[in-house]
């Protein structure tokens, strides 16, 4: 199979270029125009391979997504290009609304073109997969899930943009009958993410001995998925799933995010005995919660368990222990990342 990948130097887009390397015979053309969140150190394992190739591409770019799709004569396309920060969202909309509403305007638009002109069997295999996130759906109380037939109600301007896509994609499939997938998942946890998110900016400002900020009181519940079950997942979506049809990816794995701080804060305090920062739970520092905080998700993920029989492999607690000693043992990797422009600072705080 030939894939064309959009955002494959990405934190999820590139544990599925690693999945795909690792354990395919397919051959990947990745698009990714390495925005502050783009990096290729992340693929160093797929870089090695004559299978991977690496487009540094805006997927709004027309002109170059119709030349990369005329050169690579794509089989599928799995579109997970997206600015995906909630509090960058907050402070700044418009790439939000440039990358994940436009960019997947241009992309589905392209991708309608080319399939067009395929012959009658490489158009029945064709499918172009669209990744989202349960944000979509807003927020939960205590109790219940998101399944596939929840209503949409985006709150922050990151949502709101995912939805919009989610939306063109369902279009085009039904106006057009381009054989779309669409999956939505809770959040990744892992090796290569990005330090803007919970899980990796608490372990570095931990390893440094910085206060480590929880939002409000820190009672917002997530339900936590490993970047490489999903990646899994994605693949076979793609490989089994119906077109035309949606799937949630989910970890059930709900925690609380003061739960999430402590439990990394403990796990430090093993792997570091030494360490002048023991107990690292005295660098927890309760802020100001972020503008509309969603209360809780959680997703049932009965439907791809069901007809395509994935299920997670990774443990959260182990999951998360293995996702500290990862940046433990590759400083270098995100010491690189943090010299960038993206410090650890607050963000999101925007009137």
């Amino acid at each position: 199979m030939k894939l064309l990948i959009t955002g494959g130097a990405g934190f999820i887009g590139s544990a599925v270029v690693r999945h795909i390397i690792r354990t395919t015979d397919w051959t990947v053309a990745n698009v990714d125009k390495l925005t502050y969140a783009g990096n290729l150190e992340s693929l160093a394992e797929a870089g090695a391979s004559n299978r991977h190739t690496h487009f540094k591409v805006d997927i709004g770019d027309r002109a170059s997504i119709e030349q990369i799709f005329h050169q690579v004569q794509p089989d599928a396309v799995l579109h997970l290009a997206a600015e995906s920060h909630v509090d960058r969202s907050i402070d700044g909309a418009a790439p939000f609304i440039e990358t994940n509403i436009l960019g997947t305007y241009v992309l589905l638009d392209v991708a309608l073109a080319y399939w067009r002109t395929l012959d009658p069997e490489a158009k029945a295999r064709f499918r172009f997969q669209h990744i989202s996130t349960d944000e979509v759906f807003g927020s939960l109380g205590p109790t219940g899930k998101f399944t596939e037939a929840t209503a949409y109600a985006p709150n922050s301007p990151y949502s709101a943009s995912k939805a919009a896509s989610d939306h063109l994609v369902r279009a085009w499939q039904h106006t057009h009958g381009l054989p779309t997938l669409t999956t939505n998942c809770s959040n990744n946890y892992g090796p290569y993410h990005f330090p803007e998110k919970l899980i990796p900016l608490t372990i570095i400002r931990a390893l440094r001995g910085e206060r480590l900020p929880v939002y409000g009181s820190g009672e917002n519940v997530r339900d936590w998925l490993h970047v490489e079950d999903h990646a899994e997942a994605l693949t076979l979506v793609l490989q089994k799933g119906r077109p035309g049809e949606t799937y949630n990816v989910g970890g059930d794995s709900e925690r609380r995010n003061i739960d999430i701080v402590r439990a990394i804060c403990r796990q430090l305090d093993d792997f570091l005995p030494n360490s002048s920062n023991r107990p690292h739970e005295r660098l927890i520092e309760f802020v100001t919660d972020r503008p509309g905080h969603d209360q809780r998700y959680a997703i049932d993920a009965s439907k791809l368990k069901n007809e395509l029989g994935w299920r997670p492999k990774h443990d959260f607690d182990d999951g998360l222990g293995a996702t500290v000693r990862w940046y433990l043992d590759h400083r270098g990797w995100w010491e690189r990342v943090m010299s960038g422009a993206y410090r650890g600072q607050r963000l999101g705080l925007a009137s």
